[in-house]
This record gives C-alpha cells, sequence and structure tokens, in this order.
C-alpha cells in the first residue's frame, strides 16, 4: 500500500502540534518492562553456582534500591553511584585495596542482570546501562610464591593444630600437588579418583575438566579417608568430615584462620588456599617451563599470543614435572635423563 504524502505531512503536522515524536510512540508500543525486584529472581535462576555465590549481595542490593522501578528505567549513573556507595561500605581487611575488588565485583554483577534481560528480549543489548560504565582496572595481584620454610611453617601448623589435622594436611597436599582451586577440590567424588595411575578429575571454573596427577601416596592417603569417612557411591563426596559430611568451604575459612593465629605473617599478608596454587605452578614454570606450567594449571584458553597454540602440554608432561616436585615416581612419568633436580613445594 503507497503512503498518500498529503496524508503523511498532515499527520506529521498533527502529532507536531500534539508535542509527541516518533521515539514517544515507540516507547508506548512497547510491552510493560518488568520491575527491577520482579525481573531478579529470573537472572538468579539462570545464574551458575559461582555467578550465585558472588553477585547476590549485589543484585540484592540493586533490587532494593530499585524495587518498583522498570528495568529500562535505571540510569548508567545511578549503577555507577550505587558502586561507589559499594565501594565505600566494602568490608575492611588486611589485602583491603580501597574496595576495587568490590566495585569490579558490583559492574560484573549488573551487567550479568542486563545481559539476561537482553538474551529474554527485554531490552536491546545497546541500550544496557550496566554495559556503558568502564570497570575499576584490575591491579597487579599481590600474591607470590611461597618460600620453602614458609611452606613447611604452614604445613606444620595444619598438622599440629586444630580438631581434624589428618583432614587439614590432606588438603594442602592436595592443593600444592595439584595447584587446584578450592572449587576443584569440593567437588571431587569417589569416581573422580583412579589410585592405580594416580590421577584426580577436576572440575573447575568455565566447566573445564582434567585428569590431574598426583602422587601414589596421596592417591591412597585419600582413598583411605574416603572409605573411612563413609564415601561408598561412586558420586558421593571424596573429602568428609569426621561425622562423613562433604566438606564445604568453611573448613578453608577455618583452616587459614587458625594458621594465622599461629603464624602472624600468614595473616597480614592474607595468605589463603590460592597461595599454594601460585607457589607450585611458580615451581613448574621456572623449571618445565610455560607450556607444562600452563598445563598443569588447566588453562585451556585461546587468548595470548600464538605461539602458545604450540606449545601445550600433556599429561605425561605433568606428571614428569609432579614427580621432579615430590621426589616420588609416577606411572605416566616421562623418564629422561635431562629432568631438573627435585623440587621444594610438597612440604
Amino acid at each position: 500500500m503507497v503512503t498518500d504524502p498529503d496524508r503523511l505531512a498532515a499527520a506529521w503536522a498533527a502529532l507536531a502540534e500534539l508535542g509527541i515524536t516518533l521515539a514517544d510512540l515507540q516507547h508506548d508500543a512497547r510491552p510493560r518492562r518488568p520491575t527491577f525486584d520482579e525481573y531478579l529472581p529470573h537472572v538468579v535462576a539462570a545464574a551458575g553456582p559461582s555467578a550465585k555465590r558472588v553477585y547476590s549481595t549485589y543484585w540484592n542490593r540493586m533490587a532494593s534500591t530499585w524495587a518498583g522501578r522498570p528495568i529500562d528505567d535505571i540510569a548508567a549513573s545511578e549503577i555507577q553511584a550505587l558502586r561507589l556507595a559499594a565501594v565505600a561500605t566494602a568490608r575492611s581487611r588486611r589485602n583491603n585495596r580501597g574496595g576495587r575488588y568490590a566495585g569490579e565485583l558490583f559492574i560484573a554483577a549488573a551487567r550479568a542482570y542486563y545481559t539476561c534481560a537482553a538474551d529474554d528480549g527485554l531490552i536491546d543489548p545497546a541500550d544496557s546501562p550496566a554495559h556503558r560504565i568502564s570497570k575499576p582496572r584490575r591491579l597487579p595481584s599481590t600474591r607470590r610464591a611461597l618460600t620453602p620454610d614458609e611452606l613447611t611453617e604452614i604445613n606444620l601448623i595444619a598438622r599440629t593444630t586444630g580438631n581434624d589435622a589428618i583432614l587439614d594436611a590432606l588438603l594442602l597436599r592436595l592443593h600444592t600437588e595439584t595447584a587446584c582451586r578450592r572449587g576443584g577440590a569440593l567437588g571431587l567424588r569417589l569416581m573422580d579418583l583412579d589410585t592405580e595411575r594416580g590421577l584426580v578429575m577436576l572440575r573447575e571454573k568455565g566447566g573445564t575438566t582434567r585428569w590431574q596427577p598426583i602422587s601414589l601416596h596421596l592417591a591412597t592417603r585419600l582413598t583411605e579417608h574416603a572409605r573411612i569417612r563413609g564415601a561408598v557411591l561412586p558420586t558421593d563426596a571424596l573429602l568428609r568430615y569426621r561425622n562423613g559430611t562433604p566438606l564445604t568451604s568453611r573448613r578453608y575459612d577455618h583452616l587459614w584462620h587458625r594458621i594465622g593465629q599461629h603464624l602472624p605473617w600468614v595473616a597480614a599478608h592474607g595468605i589463603s588456599t590460592h597461595w599454594l596454587r601460585h607457589t607450585t605452578l611458580t615451581w613448574v614454570e621456572r623449571h618445565f617451563g610455560y607450556g607444562t606450567a600452563r598445563a598443569y594449571a588447566g588453562h585451556t584458553d585461546n587468548t595470548g599470543p600464538a605461539t602458545t597454540t604450540y606449545i601445550r602440554a600433556d599429561v605425561q608432561a605433568v606428571a614428569t614435572a609432579l614427580a621432579t616436585m615430590t621426589g616420588q615416581p609416577h606411572p605416566l612419568a616421562q623418564t629422561t635423563n635431562n629432568q631438573p633436580d627435585g623440587g621444594h613445594p610438597p612440604a
């Protein structure tokens, strides 16, 4: 149907007389947008466990502040103002860096919210107010590799204090040998342990999975631990409290708090389980190169120089590094005459 130019001109003139623009007509034609708090349950339901744990505090704060307001009614300046409030009220710790991490997480949470809304077709991706705000630049990490003496002190306190020294010593050994994250250890099931070949299946962030070599001694200890503490079914949690219930992240919190009480330098530097990962990977990189350290860490991303495509290491290379570091033979380790002398991490 061809539009009559005269009628179209008359329509524009009428709209102009009424003070109505095309944007007003398009806005009124859109379906009602849910309010920020109405839509939040959909965002939470679509989020993974890690996102819920990290972002929930910020989502709830946004929902409380903007309750009853449509999701497309929030301005970027309002998100920025609430971010600054989150930074100002961030919990003060010894390793606090002016609330930068809280500010970064706040923007990440807001972006996750509006990404979900865009995926559901509630807003245009270009209209997301959260994506108009730049994330605070992340400062270099203050973590470093622990020295052999520091690692020895930490392990000694773990083995001689607390209400479950066997569990704590096993945890430190597991993280030192594998350089795994807390989530990887907590996710271990009985079926994830291959005692014969000295391997554990780690499932970590980003949905990555890998078979990680461990010493046969540690594999035996983990098997005994699981059996004594009630792991029976293949899907049962491997790491467990003395009463048989699966381990939670609270054990790590209590462990490092206790170590910090006995070793003030641990508390002063905010040392945590991730420092063990840093220690092991630093040793592997120094002795076996970047490719092996990358495989040891479970890094599978393709970002960075193109040469990373050609320097990937396999599980045998990781097992060789582990055998050299622990001074214990491993079934999958390569036997060569030019390996570096035994290492330091497992104290």
